[in-house]
C-alpha cells in the first residue's frame, strides 16, 4: 500500500488507516478480544500501518486491545490516540483538556498501548473552558519530553486550528468527511492546505450507510450510537436509499462495490488525506483495502459530484447534544 504524508513535520502513514473504535465501542457489542487483535494484525499484513484509537473507546478497552495487537510490531505502526474527556465510574462526564488531564491521559495511554511515545495525539473535542493555546502548549511540552511525536485536533473549527497551529504545528485534523457529509469543503480543507496540515476523515463510509447494506428495516443493537443519529431514523434511511442506489449503479459500472467507490472518492480529494474506515469483519477489511487500487478519472469525479449535488441527504449527522461539540 502507498503512503501519504500528514503535516509539515512529515508523518508518514498508509494511505488507508484503520479506525479501531468499532471493535470496542459505538457500533454495538464489543468484539471478542482475540478477534479484535486478529483483525488489527490482518490489517497490518495487508499494508495498513495507521491505527486510530482513543481512551474514550470503551473507555480504555480499545487502547488495551490495540496495544496487545501491535506489541509485536513496535516501531512499524503509527498509532493515533486522543485526550479531552473526563470519566466518572467508567462513563464520559464532560470535557477536560486541562494541562493536568492531558498529561494524565498521555501517561495512561502509553501504558495501555505499550509504547514509549504516542505517534499522533489528538484533542478529541475542543474544550471551551481551556484556551487552545494551553492545550497546544501542553502537547508541545510532551513532544519535547519524547512522550508524543505529533499533535492533532478532532472536529475543530478553522479559528481553533489556526490558534493551535501558531503554538505547536498541527500535523492532522480528524473530522467526519464522506460523499454524504462534505461540510469540511466549505472552509476546513482550504485552511488545512494553507497551513500544510493533513486530514484524517473518519466515517468515510457514512457510518456504514454508503456500503449499501443498511435499509429502513435494519435493526441496530441497543448500544449502537446510530440509534440516536437523526440521519439513521427509519424514515431518513428510507429517504436516503436514493443516494446509495445511485452509488451502487455507478460502482457496478466500475466493477467495484459502493464502499470502494466511496473510499476511492475520499482518497482522490487531496494527496494529504488518509481516511480511517473501521470494520469488525475481515471481508470488509479486504474490500476497503482493495479501494486503494481504484482510479477515478476526471469524468468519473465530475459525474459523482453532479449526482451527489442532485440528491438530497435527509437528517443531521449528529443529535443536538453531540453537534454542540463540533466546529468550535
Amino acid at each position: 500500500m502507498k503512503t501519504r504524508t500528514l503535516g509539515s513535520l512529515g508523518l508518514q502513514v498508509s494511505e488507508l488507516g484503520l479506525g479501531c473504535m468499532g471493535l470496542s465501542f459505538g457500533y454495538g457489542p464489543a468484539v471478542e478480544r482475540d478477534a479484535g487483535v486478529a483483525l488489527v494484525r490482518a490489517a497490518f499484513d495487508r499494508g495498513i500501518t495507521f491505527f486510530d484509537t482513543a481512551e474514550a473507546y470503551g473507555p480504555y478497552a480499545n487502547e488495551e486491545l490495540l496495544g496487545e495487537a501491535l506489541a509485536p510490531l513496535r516501531g512499524q505502526a503509527v498509532i493515533a490516540t486522543k485526550f479531552g474527556f473526563k470519566f466518572v465510574d467508567g462513563k464520559q462526564a464532560g470535557l477536560d483538556s486541562s494541562p493536568a488531564n492531558i498529561r494524565r491521559v498521555a501517561e495512561a495511554s502509553l501504558r495501555r498501548l505499550r509504547i514509549e511515545a504516542i505517534d499522533l495525539f489528538y484533542q478529541h473535542r475542543v474544550d471551551p473552558a481551556v484556551p487552545i493555546e494551553d492545550v497546544a502548549g501542553t502537547v508541545k511540552d510532551l513532544i519535547a519530553e519524547g512522550k508524543v511525536k505529533h499533535f492533532g485536533l478532532s472536529e475543530a473549527g478553522v479559528q481553533t486550528i489556526r490558534r493551535a497551529h501558531a503554538v505547536q504545528p498541527v500535523t492532522a485534523l480528524q473530522s467526519e468527511y464522506s460523499l454524504w457529509w462534505r461540510e469540511p469543503e466549505r472552509e476546513v480543507l482550504a485552511t488545512l492546505e494553507e497551513l500544510a496540515i493533513g486530514f484524517v476523515p473518519f466515517s468515510p463510509l457514512g457510518k456504514g450507510f454508503l456500503t449499501g447494506t443498511i435499509t429502513e428495516n435494519t435493526t441496530f443493537a441497543a448500544s449502537d450510537f446510530r440509534n440516536v443519529v437523526p440521519r439513521f431514523t427509519a424514515g431518513n434511511r428510507k429517504a436516503n436509499q436514493a443516494f446509495v442506489e445511485w452509488l451502487a449503479a455507478f460502482a457496478t459500472r466500475k466493477q467495484a462495490t459502493p464502499a470502494q467507490i466511496a473510499l476511492a472518492w475520499v482518497l482522490s480529494r487531496r494527496p494529504w488525506i488518509a481516511p480511517i474506515p473501521g470494520t469488525t469483519k475481515l471481508a470488509r477489511l479486504d474490500e476497503n483495502v482493495a479501494a486503494t487500487s481504484i482510479s477515478l478519472s476526471a469524468d468519473d469525479l465530475r459525474e459523482i459530484d453532479e449526482a451527489a449535488a442532485r440528491i438530497q441527504v435527509h437528517g443531521d449527522r449528529y443529535p443536538e447534544h453531540l453537534a454542540r461539540l463540533v466546529g468550535r
